[in-house]
């Protein structure tokens, strides 16, 4: 899987687990709406400094965010 697929879906699904919208995020981060829907479906790639706020917006470490274990078990 690609980086930017692997980090999209971390992302959905840790926000998720946080019961979040993204618009909350949007609140939460100052990233539009947009671009977490973007960055959820895998069509963005984020820097290092995208990936550290939005770790800061959901409470969570960054390394989550590129953690392939929290991948989705269907697809290996």
């Amino acid at each position: 899987m690609d980086m930017r697929k692997l980090v999209g879906r971390n992302f959905a699904r840790l926000r998720r687990d946080q019961g979040l919208t993204q618009e909350q995020v949007e609140e939460r981060s100052g990233f539009s709406q947009q671009y977490l829907s973007s960055l959820e479906r895998g069509r963005r790639n984020p820097t290092v400094i995208t990936l550290y706020e939005l770790s800061l917006a959901l409470g969570v470490s960054h390394v989550d965010l590129v953690r392939p274990d929290l991948e989705d078990p269907t697809e290996h």
